[in-house]
């Protein structure tokens, strides 16, 4: 069964750190380019950061540049997400999703697998 599972999520104060984690299981994440979305209560879904198949290009979105990094282990079949400095506008469910693709950058478009996210929760 190919699957993306979302760990690492949960409370912390402002100006905390958390890592999300995104493990593959039923495939290999080598031929993929990810993506972090972040879906708050009554917003839509925003796409966050991005890597590509290679790790050579990442993208941030304006409002995390700075304070998050996104990085992959193809050798664990896992991409992370470093998030220092949180906020409490931070607060969201927070999935990862993986593009098949041959290009060298990534995307926040026509995902092909998606997780079933995990909730990060920033609050004093």
């Amino acid at each position: 069964q190919l699957q993306l599972v979302e760990s690492g999520g949960g409370l912390v104060q402002p100006g905390g750190s958390l890592r999300l984690s995104c493990a593959a299981s039923g495939f290999t994440l080598d031929y993929y380019a990810i993506g972090w979305f972040r879906q708050a209560p009554g917003k839509e879904r925003e796409g966050v950061s991005c890597i590509s198949r290679s790790g050579g290009s990442t993208n941030y979105a304006d409002s995390v540049k700075g304070r998050f990094t996104i990085s992959r282990d193809n050798a664990k079949n896992t991409v992370y997400l470093q998030m220092n400095s949180l906020k409490p506008e931070d607060t969201a469910v927070y999935y990862c999703a993986a593009q098949f693709t041959a290009q060298r950058m990534c995307t926040y478009y026509n995902m092909d697998y998606w997780g079933k996210g995990t909730l990060v929760t920033v609050s004093s």
